[in-house]
């Protein structure tokens, strides 16, 4: 395997890492910014107020978007990784 073909992968990889992690973190900064507002706004400092919706938040994206994020996995195991190992 030569050093562009390993860049490549690796370029794919990070892609596929970003998109996979896009969904959640997503959620976890809006949540996070609207619970910020509602903090400066209000004068709110309460730790667990921004914790726990944006936990939950989080895992009903996670939930949601599972089989999004299991396929492409998969597909990029299967597109490039595999064929990288087999040597095609």
């Amino acid at each position: 395997m030569s050093d562009t073909q390993i860049y490549d992968l690796l370029r794919d990889a990070l892609w596929v890492g970003f998109l996979v992690c896009l969904p959640v973190l997503g959620v976890a900064l809006a949540i996070g910014l609207l619970i910020g507002l509602f903090q400066a706004l209000t004068s709110v400092q309460e730790m667990t107020l921004t914790f726990v919706p944006k936990l939950a938040a989080m895992m009903a994206v996670y939930w949601v978007t599972m089989g999004f994020m299991s396929g492409i996995l998969v597909d990029f195991f299967h597109d490039r990784v595999l064929p990288a190992i087999v040597g095609s």
